[in-house]
């Protein structure tokens, strides 16, 4: 299931339509059936689309990284009535990972600015400025706060209300990637530096699961239905006359740290982000191949 070439598929989220919804880097917003049939919205302007999420009105709503604006979609929309509504993010750093927050807001992070920002339905903003921070993934917590990835080695916890709590990862350069709620009740993300899995309680404490690989490179991470965790393995190391020797894998880690791996047909594809879909699968996409994926359960 192909876009059309250097299409950079990015996030992956499942929408309220009983379709898979992706952004492309490349300024599109992607939707795919269950049966593999792609229709691509382009987003006007210079922007790079990064994460995206179903928002509390069922529309999906993305972050447009350089053009510094967060949008929605409607699951209505046509080529021919887009129904795109975009708000400018403040700030001078642009938007990143995205979120429906518990208080029936949407949440994002920024690159480099410092700040985790709220924005309601009507785009009225809010900004809670976290210092030095350096914003990744965000999702929303089973304590009913907002957690996120700071590249600099750090977990950030916020609430609705704006306390900000943050733990450190070991080593400081660690840059945490992606991050979901588990089905454990903690919270599960990626390193994809040191080519580890992280649990981290609602209180703070932190469990590292290495990978077989170091150089894997795990980015994407979602719940399966099956009860584990399920992550991408980003990376593609190639030298001179070879294949792609490392990553191009799609992972998967039980709530004790039972890791199992599967390889993806497609060479150099670059699994980035994946989601469990409305069929029971793992879709995911793969950034250098170009193509979304779907792995269906053993």
């Amino acid at each position: 299931m192909r876009p059309p070439p250097a299409s950079r598929p990015s996030a992956i989220t499942t929408g309220p339509d009983g379709a898979l919804w992706f952004t492309e880097s490349g300024g599109k917003i992607g939707r795919i059936t269950t049966g593999g049939s792609i229709t691509e919205f382009p987003i006007k302007g210079d922007g790079i689309l990064h994460s995206i999420t179903t928002g509390p009105d069922g529309a999906l709503w993305f972050t447009e990284f350089t053009s510094k604006k967060i949008g929605r979609i409607p699951t209505t929309a046509t080529a021919e009535n887009l129904q795109l509504i975009e708000f400018t993010a403040p700030g001078s750093s642009g938007p990143l990972g995205i979120a429906t927050g518990p208080d029936g807001a949407l949440w994002f992070t920024e690159e480099a600015g410092g700040k985790i920002v709220r924005i309601t339905t009507t785009g009225v903003v809010t900004e809670f400025a976290i210092p030095a921070a350096k914003g990744g993934e965000i999702t929303t917590g089973p304590d009913g706060a907002l957690w996120f990835t700071e590249f600099r080695g750090k977990i950030g916890r916020i609430t609705t209300t704006g306390a900000v709590t943050e733990f450190r990862i070991p080593p400081e350069n660690s840059s945490p990637g992606g991050i979901t709620t588990g089905p454990d009740g903690a919270l599960w993300l990626t390193e994809p530096v040191s080519g580890k899995i992280v649990r981290i309680t609602t209180d703070g404490k932190i469990t590292e699961f290495a990978l077989p690989d170091p150089n894997a490179q795990p980015w994407g991470i979602t719940t399966g239905p099956d009860g584990a965790l399920w992550f991408t393995e980003a990376s593609c190391i190639r030298r001179p006359g070879s294949r792609c020797i490392v990553g191009n894998k799609i992972g998967r880690i039980t709530t004790t740290g039972s890791v199992t791996e599967f390889t993806v047909p497609s060479d150099g594809s670059g699994p980035h982000s994946i989601t469990t879909g409305p069929d029971g699968a793992l879709w995911f996409t793969e950034y250098y191949g170009g193509r979304v994926g779907r792995l269906v359960l053993p």
